[in-house]
């Protein structure tokens, strides 16, 4: 796994893959925080770190896809995935190489964001006045959701040889995931069924970690989604006759 892990993470590294996702949601998330007059932290006058937090996950649904469309769409395309296959590596230890590969490129695009958070921080009235459990709590919120949609963008790969194709459908199935229980549930709000649509989706258990408060059913329930896509992605490779 570890091989195919630090494999997967340099062939990042040595393409402009990396780079332009890492741009990209650096400039995206900074010009939410700091240019738009719509989330500016400057213009709505509270020190904190919302639009990160809030308008973060939808440029995930994006960014995240563009990261694992190729894990195994490419191998498929080239053949080089019964190459890969002929190694002494188990189905388990190419998914979750591939996997942590994707994941890990997130965090790192996430680590430079920690400089706003000591902006916001020095901007306070007092200085220092910031929900600092509150962010942590939604840093771990936002690593959990880029590990599920990780998952998810690694199975939507595996499902098709065309990267545009794994891209679609990752980016769909990560939209519905996140905000498309919260749409049903309120469609279907006060049939006492509403509620329990909503704890299905990935916002509400998000936002629930936003608050600063670590539940373990909230991590558990990330924990689960993730694993159940990766064991999806095990079934589809496993059903291919190679």
């Amino acid at each position: 796994m570890i091989l195919v892990l630090a494999k997967e993470f340099n062939s990042f590294l040595n393409s402009l893959i990396a780079y332009v996702v890492i741009g990209a949601f650096l400039t995206a998330i900074g010009l939410l925080m700091w240019i738009f007059p719509e989330t500016s932290v400057l213009e709505f006058g509270y020190a904190d770190m919302d639009p990160l937090f809030r308008l973060g996950p939808y440029v995930f649904i994006f960014l995240i896809p563009a990261i694992t469309m190729r894990s195994f769409a490419e191998e498929f395309k080239g053949g080089t995935m019964e190459l890969l296959l002929t190694k002494p590596l188990t189905d388990w230890e190419i998914i979750l190489g591939k996997y942590l590969a994707a994941f890990l490129l997130v965090a790192v695009a996430l680590v430079p964001t920690i400089i706003y958070y000591f902006s916001v921080y020095a901007l306070g009235n007092p200085p220092g006045n910031i929900d600092t459990p509150g962010v942590i709590g939604s840093y771990i919120g936002l690593l959990l959701l880029a590990g599920v949609f990780c998952a998810v963008g690694i199975f939507a790969s595996s499902l098709t040889s065309n990267q545009i194709v794994a891209f679609i459908i990752s980016a769909f199935f990560c939209f519905i995931l996140f905000s498309g229980f919260e749409s049903l549930s309120m469609l279907i709000a006060g049939t006492g069924t509403g509620l329990a649509v909503k704890q299905l989706g990935v916002l509400y258990h998000y936002e629930a970690l936003s608050k600063g408060l670590i539940d373990s059913r909230d991590v558990i329930y990330f924990v689960s989604v993730g694993s159940l896509m990766l064991l999806f992605t095990r079934i589809v490779l496993g059903s291919r006759s190679w």
